[in-house]
């Protein structure tokens, strides 16, 4: 019963936010997702991120073994999902980039810190990097057919990454007053992505639900066993290991149909892989964190 408490208490108020995205949309009430989601990455993300790295107290030896994991989770699906597409004959550039990435920021974040505190952001945000790092790269180069790595280096929550790891590893602390201003800032973060994430899918329509369903059954599964074996083989803590697992499963992220709708991809079965993998994930998610908590 503990458990089941404690899930519940860490799943809800990630739904529940999400939820209120929903509903404010479908009861035909303004809401700028443009606007929202640049305040989000420009300012609140980054913000957030530099500020966990900055006071973590987590060795910085853990986090580069846990970077080298992260890297190593993406390198797998993206070769696992590679594989998969060509056998099946499924459209590479509409299929494998929602495949291999997830929803590691809006979804994964808050998951990661009401999971496992300050300590799970640390190691979040550090897989939301490599995430960020590989999908303006090689998931633009799937969708569009040329790449922009220049584009990653523009994204603020990339260089709120680096900088916060330097000032871990060199133990520099920014001024109290600007701190303080950061982590305002960074509190935003987490209630807009999630509302956010609501509002998306509202907004989003598809046709093609049921190949969806299966493909979406697949994401999650192979998600987890990569994510699992890869934990165990880095030999990661506790903490390190449940945020790992849990950002390999979360569901496919919307930015994979805004790319697709942008490059003239099946925007509209990856809507359909959103709408259904985040609902999956109402039910899967719970589930994971019973088992690695």
């Amino acid at each position: 019963m503990n458990l089941i408490l404690t899930v519940f208490e860490i799943v809800a108020p990630v739904f529940l936010l999400s939820a209120i995205g929903f509903i404010w949309v479908k009861l035909g009430f303004e809401y700028r997702l443009q606007f929202v989601t640049r305040l989000g990455v420009t300012l609140a993300v980054p913000s957030l991120i530099f500020v966990a790295l900055m006071q973590t107290g987590i060795p910085a030896g853990q986090l580069t073994l846990f970077t080298l994991a992260a890297i190593a989770g993406h390198l797998a699906l993206a070769v696992a999902f590679g594989v998969f597409v060509r056998i099946t004959g499924l459209d590479q550039r509409s299929y494998l980039a929602p495949l291999i990435f997830g929803n590691t920021g809006n979804l994964g974040l808050p998951l990661c810190i009401f999971a496992f505190g300050q300590a799970g952001l640390g190691y979040a945000v550090i897989f939301l990097a490599v995430t960020a790092l590989f999908s303006f790269t090689y998931g633009i180069y799937l969708v569009a057919g040329r790449g922009a790595f220049g584009k990653a280096l523009q994204e603020p929550m990339v260089w709120a990454t680096l900088l916060g790891a330097l000032f871990l590893w060199q133990g520099w602390e920014t001024p109290v007053f600007l701190t303080n201003s950061l982590d305002l800032l960074g509190q935003m973060a987490v209630p807009l992505m999630l509302i956010t994430v609501g509002v998306a899918i509202a907004r989003l329509t598809t046709q093609k639900l049921r190949q969806a369903v299966w493909l979406s059954l697949l994401k999650l599964l192979v998600c987890f066993v990569l994510g699992w074996v890869l934990a165990e083989a880095f030999q990661l803590d506790r903490i390190a290991f449940g945020v790992m697992v849990l950002q390999m499963c979360t569901p496919v992220a919307v930015t994979s149909y805004l790319l697709a709708e942008r490059f003239n991809a099946d925007s509209d079965a990856v809507a359909g892989m959103v709408m259904v993998s985040t609902l999956l994930s109402v039910a899967a998610l719970p589930i994971i964190l019973a088992i690695i908590l």
